[in-house]
């Protein structure tokens, strides 16, 4: 049996070595993912022969040289993977693959969580890690009609809340997801205070935390996607499958809600994956879930979006900031940006 060396790079200087790994992954039909934390390989006489990235708690870029397939590297590699992993205190750990290639991570301790058929399916490293999720998520459920919006809020604006608003008056109870992802100029802990309080007024709303579970478009893998429009569409799905057949069976959730998007076409084309995840019957097993859009709230004749709202943060234009935000939310820019002192 063949047992490789293994070394890990924390970044990776050495232009020789960086040339080895990408052409181990294109010998395997894969990319290089710019955005690895660390990357493992293994090494047979001077050769790397195999390796994996890990990108915060996603392995990425796993690679066996056709040579040297179907020798246990594989496993070997992943628990060296998995004993990083640990040293940094990440132990619920996701990957990403091709179907044909499930079984392999069957055997690492990897469970599919959810597949789009014939491209790509995600898998993490526990039996109960969804299930688990799901429980907890059970404790917060309400008898009614209930919806759901999930948002980003970076940060919260009056734009949010309008759309908070409205769709609060169309269900019994309406929850609110906000993204967990730190890939944002407000921390996760921020958006989730602002949105938190700038819907306090609303009784028949509950704001939970976003999860692994809400799929971060940061983080999801486009090294073996060789198509943009297919990365797009299967980040996309795989999201939406989750919310389908995990999070809103779990809270009875029935509505999802979203505002129009008039200008961003990767939104748009978001909200339209929306309608053909959800509302299909031939996309799931799970109950459908009825998608409504709610026109975007405006100022000046321009749509009040986060985005805008960074903008004018950018260009110090906080007086029309001001306006596009809730109390809250400018109550928290007004102490953070020392807008007293200009």
């Amino acid at each position: 049996m063949i047992e490789p060396t293994f070394k890990t790079f924390s970044g990776i200087n050495d232009q020789v070595v960086l040339d080895s790994i990408k052409n181990l992954l294109q010998s395997v039909n894969l990319n290089l993912d710019p955005n690895l934390d660390h990357i493992i390989v293994g090494i047979v006489e001077k050769e790397i022969i195999a390796c994996a990235g890990l990108d915060h708690n996603v392995i990425k870029c796993v690679a066996v040289h056709p040579n040297y397939q179907g020798s246990n590297i594989t496993l070997s590699l992943i628990n060296q993977v998995l004993e990083l992993a640990h040293d940094k205190g990440l132990h619920h750990l996701f990957l990403y693959t091709k179907p044909e290639n499930v079984h392999l991570f069957k055997a690492c301790g990897f469970y599919p969580i959810a597949q789009l058929p014939g491209i790509i399916t995600l898998m993490e490293n526990t039996p109960v890690g969804i299930s688990h999720y799901c429980n907890t998520l059970v404790k917060q459920k309400k008898s009614g009609t209930c919806g759901a919006i999930v948002m980003n809020a970076n940060p919260f604006t009056s734009g949010h809340l309008y759309l908070a608003e409205q769709a609060a008056k169309k269900v019994d109870w309406l929850y609110i997801f906000v993204v967990s992802e730190d890939a944002s100029l407000f921390s996760s802990e921020v958006r989730y205070k602002l949105v938190k309080e700038g819907v306090s007024h609303l009784k028949n709303v509950i704001v939970l935390p976003g999860s692994a579970y809400i799929i971060s478009k940061a983080t999801f893998p486009s090294y073996f996607l060789k198509e943009q429009t297919l990365i797009e569409q299967s980040y996309m799905a795989i999201d939406l499958l989750i919310f389908r057949q995990y999070i809103a069976p779990a809270l009875s959730i029935s509505k999802r809600f979203v505002g129009t998007e008039p200008y961003s076409e990767v939104t748009n084309a978001y909200n339209q994956a929306m309608k053909e995840w959800l509302q299909s019957e031939d996309k799931s097993t799970s109950p459908t879930i009825t998608v409504i859009e709610i026109a975007r709230v405006t100022h000046d004749d321009d749509v009040i979006s986060a985005s805008r709202v960074r903008s004018l943060l950018m260009q110090k234009k906080y007086q029309q900031v001001h306006a596009l935000v809730p109390p809250s939310t400018w109550a928290y820019i007004e102490q953070h940006y020392a807008i007293k002192n200009q």
